[in-house]
């Protein structure tokens, strides 16, 4: 029942609807620079072995390639029921339909056999730069949840470095890192709370290193949607930081991100939902927490 209500909460504040056309898309304050998408929980629906991803997804694969300047697509985890190698080629193989580079921040699921992952993939934490905007994708799998170690330092020489020229951060990881007693954030649960450690170091080692670069920074999780008890969509902002979660997989909530980057580094998020084939109004517009 709380997810119905969430949701219709969001759904009665949509200012309009409209389809991905080139009217909307030139409403934007300033041209657009770059788009990629953002999809969470990809495998579907919890316990459907499904031929590839979540089906409803794939039906959405057109409208992604031919969506203005999409140049690329980011999976938060949960990209496979289990992590076999027949499962990763039918991913593969799927992916192939998508005009574009495809980035995986992988999930627990993902990860039940992460020797096999890395023999695919290679490294399950990395970073680059486009247009000077910088990308950073995070493996919480690693320490239940948390960053730390090699992957915390790798974090750490990462935003050393963010000079002048960034304009705006954008991070990618599955788990709602960002979960903490008593605070407003903690009202978004995950599909599963599997292998989470009693304490979180989100907010004693990440929160004020992204905070300190006084840029937008703009958090992305993807372990939710798939259960009743999970909102399939969440943005929350405070500070210079944005906290999104979005994913699929509870049949009539499913919903993946488009962000859009102008040329003057405003980034603008809607979201797409599954079930109407609609580009809906810019994220900012829904209510927070």
């Amino acid at each position: 029942m709380k997810q119905y209500l969430f949701l219709s909460a969001l759904l009665f504040v949509v200012l309009f609807i409209t389809s991905c056309d080139e009217e909307y898309i030139e409403s934007i304050d300033s041209p657009l620079n770059y788009s990629f998408f953002v999809a969470g929980h990809t495998y579907g629906s919890p316990g459907v072995n499904n031929p590839g991803l979540h089906p409803p997804f794939e039906a959405f694969y057109d409208t992604i390639n031919n969506y203005s300047e999409m140049s690329m697509g980011f999976l938060t985890g949960d990209i496979v029921q289990s992590s076999t190698v027949q499962n990763w080629n039918e991913v593969d193989t799927s992916l192939k339909r998508l005009e574009m580079p495809i980035y995986f921040a992988f999930g627990n699921h993902d990860m039940q056999d992460r020797t096999l992952v890395e023999n695919r993939y290679g490294t399950t934490y990395s970073t680059f730069i486009k247009e000077n905007d910088l990308f950073i994708i995070l493996d919480p799998n690693l320490a239940n949840w948390n960053i730390e170690g090699e992957q915390l330092d790798f974090l750490k020489n990462t935003l050393n470095e963010v000079g002048s020229d960034i304009n705006n951060i954008f991070v990618f990881f599955h788990q709602l890192i960002w979960l903490k007693d008593n605070h407003v954030l903690n009202n978004n649960e995950p599909n599963s709370f599997e292998d989470k450690a009693d304490v979180l170091s989100f907010w004693t080692e990440l929160e004020p290193r992204f905070n300190d670069l006084n840029k937008p920074v703009f958090l992305f999780a993807g372990d939710v949607g798939a259960v009743a008890h999970s909102p399939s969509l969440m943005y929350y902002k405070e500070k210079n930081l944005t906290y999104i979660s979005s994913g699929m997989g509870y049949i009539g909530t499913d919903n993946f991100l488009i962000v859009e980057v102008s040329d003057n580094g405003q980034v603008d998020m809607k979201p797409v939902w599954l079930n109407n084939s609609n580009l809906s109004d810019k994220i900012e517009n829904y209510p927070p927490l």
